[in-house]
């Protein structure tokens, strides 16, 4: 796959001079027929079970993971140059000890053990996806339409009860609720729930962006294609494409401890300036399409962004590659990214 030429917005160190060469594997034909066909006549039944309690779920896996392990391309890397799309947390949940060593896509990376395992992803290794927006694109007529008309301070329209780093979310409500400038809502499920967001967000100059049971959530790219300025109080949040995008152009960032402190998140939100909001919604319009999934892909669209981000990993991938191939017995036991994830990660594109 060639590469489009870099815009100035991106760093001359994050530029991608050479080819990046992809292969597919063409699966046998049980797995894109007979498997699906069994896991389709059997849906009803395993719906309500999860992927490690569905038997369907786990032959498909089990067998799918046999099939690519046995491959040679496989066990020359140890599957450390494969990519594996594990974006929704019960993504390969039964098989993923045998496949860690690969790329895995991602939508976060949460440390809670409650949907990773520890050592199983870390930035060096795997690749943070966006979600798919929920929402319509607030277009340049819609953003110069709704510039004045944006007089809500905060706004949040979703389920204010979650789990894990989610539980920030009701005590957000309870500190939040009548508080002149916001408006907190529970929301619901449909097109008219959908419309009810995206209005909302449309009237809004920030909109808030907490944790739910993932660190993770579509909110926040509804809320950069809305024109709302994210404000993302997740504190194990990963961001999609952080080598090649500096996500504080657009989003504030406020810890869960600070949020909750009676009074401390309205009066921030009000000391930003007003030429500092125009700024970032500037760059909320320049930055929406690199979350704008499309077909065919556009340059700098999250595609492009994912094969850059992916093409910056391959020296890294070389090197833990040939160091597997020529170590003896007795070399020495390096703690790598192949051992367990570094808590002060540094990115080098």
């Amino acid at each position: 796959m060639e590469r489009v030429h870099e815009e100035d917005q991106f760093d001359s160190a994050s530029s991608v001079a050479n080819v990046l060469k992809v292969y597919v594997y063409e699966m046998p034909a049980k797995f894109t027929y007979d498997l699906l066909w069994l896991f389709r006549n059997t849906y009803k039944d395993t719906s309500n079970l999860t992927s490690n309690g569905s038997p369907v779920h786990r032959l498909i896996e089990q067998d799918a993971l046999k099939w690519i392990t046995d491959q040679p391309a496989w066990n020359r890397s140890e599957g450390r140059d494969h990519i594996l799309p594990i974006h929704h947390p019960w993504s390969f949940k039964s098989v993923r000890k045998s496949v860690k060593k690969a790329i895995w896509i991602l939508p976060d990376m949460d440390s809670t053990g409650n949907w990773y395992k520890p050592g199983q992803v870390w930035l060096e290794k795997d690749l943070i996806l966006p979600y798919v927006p929920n929402v319509e694109v607030c277009d340049d007529k819609c953003m110069s339409e709704t510039e004045k008309t944006r007089n809500t301070l905060l706004f949040f329209r979703g389920r204010l009860k979650r789990n894990a780093g989610g539980k920030i979310r009701a005590k957000l409500g309870a500190e939040l609720s009548g508080v002149e400038g916001v408006v907190i809502e529970e929301g619901t499920a449909g097109d008219s729930g959908k419309k009810a967001a995206q209005e909302g967000m449309r009237r809004s100059i920030f909109c808030l962006s907490p944790a739910g049971d993932t660190p993770s959530s579509a909110r926040l790219f509804d809320a950069i294609v809305s024109g709302c300025i994210p404000l993302v109080i997740s504190d194990e949040l990963e961001l999609p494409f952080e080598g090649l995008l500096d996500y504080r152009k657009i989003a504030l960032f406020v810890s869960s401890s600070d949020a909750i402190q009676p009074g401390w998140l309205v009066t921030f939100l009000k000391s930003i300036k007003p030429s500092e909001i125009k700024e970032m919604r500037v760059n909320i319009a320049k930055h929406m399409k690199h979350f704008l999934y499309s077909h065919p892909a556009q340059p700098l669209g999250p595609e492009d962004l994912t094969w850059r981000m992916l093409a910056g990993k391959v020296s890294n991938i070389k090197l833990h590659i040939r160091r597997s191939q020529r170590v003896v017995k007795e070399s020495r036991r390096l703690c790598t990214c192949d051992c367990r994830p570094s808590t002060n990660i540094t990115t080098l594109f």
